[in-house]
């Protein structure tokens, strides 16, 4: 076989292939969206039509660019006897490959610029929530309100997301990106946004909500949103913040005024009842059925469901010297965390602290076997 006849034949199988390919690119496309989403905020329909604006005027461009050099390929190749003029300046064209740019860019920049003013008046906020990532979960407080939500994966994503596990992701409706404790936000509302975190960068970012706000230790960030249409809209972090970084997503539930009303008196009946649970005496069955639950939100992601962890990362606790030592001790660490263990004084009430010291120090083969009571926690705060 000749070369000429060897590289007919290769490049045949290389356009072959990449046919094939893209048939299955875009078949396992399906019905997924090639353009970005409209979202339900006046926010994320003005950076929408941006985004169309901009790309018509790129469009435009590409055509008449590329049809112009399409159109003096074909009609000066050398096979028609075109000979190539020969010049090195040009005043007229310097001056029209100057002016026009800056006059696209000027045409560009004037809506891109009007968005993001738009995007940062944050005044006359109705309400103001208040956003902290920590590694990993989401801390809501609303502000005006005094209530606060803890928000992480949700158990059955924990539960499949784990080595070993055997449990399919397929199985898992929404598998990581539902949590445990959805926010609601009223529509029909201005409502302001601080973020910050409370240990490393993370990033808040709900698609359809239309824009993203680092999460920064130490400082806080602010924008603003008003959802018009309500709905159940998801998100995740953005921002690569750790080993579980793929795994605190965001859910946020869009109701109406009323029903807004009516869940914030839920919750704040809710954080009543923790607080008068935090101070009565609790049953070792209690704080064992308690603790289960606190420990697979919490805890299981990095010592694993059998308490074993992972070597060279997360200590086992199966057996631990700390589980099995003074209960006092372990409460001090719990609390105020230790290296890569976060402080959990504030993400979980004594109650819930209590319940899954309890649970820990009476699962797999510790032996410590006794309780620990939300006023010994109280008291060591």
């Amino acid at each position: 076989m000749s070369v000429d006849k060897l590289k007919q034949a290769v490049l045949g199988m290389v356009t072959v292939s990449l046919l094939l390919a893209s048939g299955a690119v875009f078949a396992g496309l399906g019905d997924m969206p090639l353009n970005l989403t409209q979202g339900v905020t006046e926010t994320s329909q003005r950076v929408y039509d941006l985004h169309m604006t901009i790309l018509y005027i790129v469009t435009v461009i590409g055509v008449i660019v590329f049809s112009v050099m399409c159109w003096s390929i074909f009609h000066h190749r050398k096979s028609k006897g075109a000979v190539a003029a020969q010049f090195h300046h040009s005043t007229a064209a310097e001056i029209a490959w100057t002016i026009i740019p800056i006059i696209i860019l000027v045409a560009m920049a004037v809506p891109a610029t009007k968005t993001l003013i738009f995007m940062e008046q944050t005044g006359d906020a109705e309400m103001t929530l208040k956003v902290t990532g920590y590694q990993w979960k989401w801390k809501y407080d609303y502000m005006d309100e005094g209530v606060t939500v803890w928000s992480a994966l949700d158990q059955d994503s924990n539960n499949a997301r784990q080595r070993d596990s055997g449990i399919s992701p397929d199985s898992v409706e929404n598998y990581l990106l539902d949590v445990d404790n959805p926010i609601v936000l009223p529509i029909n509302t201005k409502i302001r946004i601080l973020t910050t975190a409370a240990d490393v960068i993370h990033a808040w970012w709900v698609p359809a909500l239309g824009w993203k706000r680092d999460a920064i230790p130490g400082f806080i960030n602010d924008n603003w949103t008003n959802i018009k249409e309500p709905g159940v809209y998801r998100g995740q972090c953005a921002e690569l913040c750790g080993k579980d970084h793929g795994f605190m997503p965001i859910v946020v539930h869009a109701v109406s005024q009323e029903e807004y009303v009516a869940w914030i008196d839920e919750q704040k009946a809710a954080q009543l009842a923790a607080a008068s649970g935090a101070n009565r005496e609790w049953s070792k069955e209690e704080l064992l059925s308690q603790g289960e639950k606190v420990y697979a939100a919490n805890c299981a992601s990095c010592h694993q469901a059998t308490g074993n962890g992972v070597d060279g990362l997360f200590p086992a606790l199966n057996g631990s010297s700390i589980v099995n030592g003074p209960a006092s001790d372990m409460i001090h660490l719990i609390l105020n965390g230790k290296n890569l263990m976060p402080a959990f004084k504030e993400q979980l009430n004594d109650a819930d602290l209590a319940a899954v010291i309890t649970h820990e120090r009476n699962s797999w083969d510790n032996t410590a076997k006794d309780i620990v009571q939300p006023a010994d926690v109280k008291a060591a705060r």
